[in-house]
């Protein structure tokens, strides 16, 4: 009973201090799990490198698959690149066995352990920030070493009443048939995998092979088949996450379970070989070491087959898994969320979308085109307010200062780009009345504001992550987005300074009977329409551009009772 009761309450320490170490090691990273990521990832090979060292950092496969998600999400990754960060995820998680073969079971760390966890925990109790989330990391790590004495102490019981050849022989154990090992084999791994579905931790499933191993419990070759099962395993956790999960987030799930699942049968093909060279290395290395290297290389291997395959198995994932979501479904995604900075770029490009979509149906209507600005401003408007519905659901603020500048800029372009939809709404625009002076002018200025506005919200969602390795994501500026923004500028700046010429001959010209009053009016309510809509158009450009205008001269305000006072 005392046995039990050692190997569970290890396995539950390891657990809690997997769990709390993690958090704070994805605290202590920050925004900088995101910038590593959306950089790294220009090629599916150096993603599986980044993804691997980022995982080992961290701790986490979890946290950069869900990192990874957001990215593709919001159109920062193409899904051959979330791959790679996936598959080199697979491949840092491992290096929790190395921990534990190298440290965990040969060295009893509780005398150095308690006062760690009392030190760590002091230190996420009592300060803030980054040394809060550093004193959770030391905490957790030390919880992590205690389980494992504890996992050790039970595991060393459970080798008095457990034996190596109570267990299932595979194949490479001496005088076992090809029938029976294989059996054996198959035996081993649907226990390994039990063992992580039931855990819902590799890492800690492996942790009691490799203890069981050290105490004399399993042997090598049954430690290896364990493994495979473990490996599959994690895969069910992956699963079950991705049910009622967006399209992105259940093909990305499903390239885990198919990536596990290929690796594994790899595993068992090559089974009779690598237990054959495992059992010829146990004679100068120790065995604990060999089974962390089997883990790593069990991954490595998968990874290496498949890496070079990533656009055909990209091509299989969506063909089993087609999306039915919509465009804007696919850009906020709810597992965007989690990260701040992820999930307002995300609703940057919806935002940057709509004005390039609004941008051009104006143009066209103003250069004598087919109507339907009204209709289209109504779409854009439900759009934009699921946009700020979507914000509205953040789970944390922004932690930098550039963060924040960067969410605020977003939110006032999404404002003005509200505005604009509002301002289209009721009759739809037309090409300018001949007649009146200054008509075909400002209908002019309101269209080339309009294609400048068109320009720059189009080069924002046509940005990539490879546009991006030079810089943070989002304020990219090239010398055409600059001069287009410059363009918007000039023509909202230019049409509002011609609304007091062009009102006061509108309204001159009802006395010599060229215009009814009715007629006047309704011209000079067009004029200062389309003035509107071009300001709008140029303010939610230049806050997407993450330029505030701060340098700028007030717009004039057009006179009378319904003068508006708008800002940048």
């Amino acid at each position: 009973m005392s046995t039990a009761i050692s190997i569970l309450g290890g396995v539950g320490l390891f657990l809690l201090g997997m769990t709390v170490m993690t958090d704070g090691l994805k605290a202590l990273a920050g925004s900088a799990l995101r910038t590593v990521l959306g950089k790294a990832a220009a090629t599916p090979l150096s993603g599986a490198f980044w993804g691997a060292i980022v995982t080992l950092l961290v701790q986490s496969s979890s946290a950069v698959t869900m990192t990874t998600i957001g990215l593709v999400s919001a159109g920062l990754l193409t899904f051959p690149q979330g791959l790679g960060l996936v598959f080199g995820a697979n491949v840092g998680t491992t290096g929790t066995g190395w921990l534990v073969a190298l440290i965990g079971v040969r060295v009893s760390l509780s005398t150095y352990a308690l006062p760690m966890i009392f030190v760590g925990a002091l230190a996420k109790l009592l300060a803030g920030g980054r040394i809060a989330a550093a004193g959770g990391a030391v905490a957790g790590f030390a919880l992590v070493l205690y389980g494992l004495t504890t996992l050790q102490q039970g595991m060393g019981g459970l080798a008095e009443s457990l034996h190596p050849s109570d267990l299932p022989a595979v194949l490479g154990t001496p005088g076992v048939g090809w029938a029976a090992g294989s059996l054996g084999l198959l035996t081993l791994i649907v226990v390994g995998l039990a063992m992580t579905a039931v855990m819902q931790s590799s890492t800690a499933a492996i942790a009691v092979t490799i203890s069981a191993f050290y105490a004399g419990a399993v042997g090598l070759e049954q430690g290896a088949a364990l493994i495979i099962g473990q490996n599959i395993g994690t895969a069910t956790s992956s699963a079950l996450a991705a049910i009622g999960a967006s399209a992105t987030a259940k093909r990305l799930a499903l390239a885990y379970v198919l990536f596990k699942v290929i690796a594994a049968l790899i595993a068992i093909v090559a089974f009779p070989f690598t237990a054959e060279v495992m059992k010829a290395l146990a004679a100068s290395v120790d065995g604990t070491t060999l089974l962390a290297a089997y883990h790593t290389a069990y991954n490595v291997v998968g990874v290496a087959v498949l890496l070079p395959a990533t656009r055909w198995f990209t091509r299989v994932v969506e063909r089993l898994l087609p999306s039915k979501e919509t465009a804007l479904e696919r850009a906020l995604d709810p597992s965007a969320l989690s990260n701040p900075v992820i999930a307002v770029e995300a609703a940057r490009r919806v935002v940057a979308d709509v004005l390039k979509t609004v941008a051009a149906s104006v143009s066209g209507a103003l250069s004598g085109g087919t109507g339907g600005t009204a209709q289209g401003a109504a779409t854009a408007a439900a759009t934009l307010a699921e946009v700020r519905d979507f914000l509205s659901e953040l789970k944390e603020p922004p932690e930098t200062e550039e963060e924040r500048h960067r969410m605020t800029s977003t939110l006032q372009a999404l404002d003005h780009a509200a505005r604009l939809a509002e301002a289209l709404r009721g009759d739809d625009l037309a090409g300018p009345a001949a007649g009146a002076a200054h008509d075909g002018d400002i209908a002019a200025l309101c269209q080339k504001a309009m294609r400048a506005a068109q320009k720059v919200g189009g080069s924002i969602t046509e940005e990539s992550a490879l546009s991006m390795q030079a810089g943070p994501i989002g304020w990219s500026l090239s010398a055409e987005v600059g001069a287009a923004l410059a363009e918007a500028e000039g023509a909202a700046g230019a049409l509002a300074a011609l609304q007091r010429d062009h009102r006061a001959a509108t309204l001159a010209a009802v006395a010599p009977g060229q215009l009814t009053a009715t007629e006047a009016l309704a011209r000079i309510d067009a004029a200062r329409r389309l003035e509107r809509i071009a300001h709008h158009a140029w303010r939610s450009s230049a806050h997407l551009l993450g330029d505030g205008g701060a340098h700028l001269a007030p717009r004039p305000q057009p006179e009378g009772l319904g003068a508006r006072k708008e800002r940048a």
